[in-house]
């Protein structure tokens, strides 16, 4: 079973839990946090912890929700070896993978359907890398 790290912030916790709950037969989630909606949190000390861990591995592969999806991914890409992907569609996710390598999927959670976030996770988790004109490209990240 393929370990996945996953985060949130206040606004996207909830989409985090059923996200662990959709998937849990098919992947094992490892939570980082934080694990109750009702303090607010600063979503760049979220980020920052599940990069540590998706850098370790070039296999690894991380989720993180935060309202707009778009500060969790902006944290995130400020760390070596993560290419995070703010993933809205199943085109624009599937692409992530295949051209650009991504290994950390966001999501907005006031901005995207419960069953939009499913499929773009599930077609992050199961599109490789389609490597060739597309490695110079991301090596020059």
């Amino acid at each position: 079973m393929r370990i996945i790290f996953i985060a949130s912030d206040h606004a996207g916790f909830n989409l985090k839990k059923s996200i662990i709950t959709n998937f849990s037969r098919k992947l094992k989630f490892v939570d980082l946090g934080p694990f109750s909606s009702n303090t607010p949190v600063n979503y760049p000390d979220y980020a920052h912890r599940l990069c540590k861990k998706v850098s370790q591995k070039s296999n690894n592969i991380g989720v993180l929700v935060c309202g707009s999806g778009m500060g969790m991914s902006m944290a995130a890409n400020k760390h070596k070896k993560i290419r995070a992907a703010l993933c809205y569609s199943i085109k624009n996710t599937k692409l992530s993978r295949l051209h650009n390598n991504a290994n950390i999927i966001t999501l907005g959670a006031r901005l995207i359907n419960k069953n939009t976030a499913f499929k773009c996770i599930n077609i992050f988790i199961n599109t490789k890398f389609e490597g060739g004109r597309h490695t110079k490209r991301v090596k020059k990240i």
